[in-house]
């Protein structure tokens, strides 16, 4: 088991749950595939998008429906600072996870986070597994919980 799979199970059992955490043969890279996969709505797949902060230099996690996407001066305000395109350097220093994989739980750092209100429509969502071969189903509320997010209109 990888590194970052196995990360993402131990924040699921320190956050009470038994985790369910599913290997997909063909990849998630997207919320259309990791959809396909997992036989669900495009917005039950809850992306983390990480942008870097202009003035802080620290990773911001948004996560949103899958079928969402996020707008900019929407998570700008949010943040209170300009954002930028987080490299893959940034990301995996911060959170641990490869881009493609990256789960909305289980970082290396506390990150600052926010959700999108469309997931927690839901009884189930599902998330990136810290591989992109790997998600798990989850209660909204636990995800929220566990992840720390505020819930916020960001998506346009």
């Amino acid at each position: 088991m990888s590194k970052s799979l196995e990360r993402v199970r131990r924040a699921l059992i320190a956050g009470g749950l038994s985790p369910n955490i599913i290997e997909m043969a063909e990849g998630t890279r997207t919320a259309a595939d990791a959809a396909i996969a997992c036989g669900c709505s495009i917005d039950q797949i809850a992306k983390s998008i990480i942008f870097r902060g202009e003035h802080s230099g620290t990773a911001l996690l948004f996560i949103t429906a899958g079928g969402n996407q996020v707008d900019t001066a929407k998570a700008s305000a949010l943040a209170d600072e300009a954002l930028g395109k987080a490299d893959a350097a940034l990301i995996r220093a911060q959170t641990g996870f490869a881009i493609g994989g990256v789960a909305p739980l289980g970082h290396l750092t506390p990150i600052r986070a926010w959700v999108d209100p469309r997931l927690s429509t839901f009884a189930v969502v599902y998330a990136a597994g810290g591989t992109p071969r790997h998600v798990f189903a989850i209660a909204p509320a636990d995800m929220i919980r566990l992840s720390g997010a505020v819930s916020a209109d960001f998506t346009g």
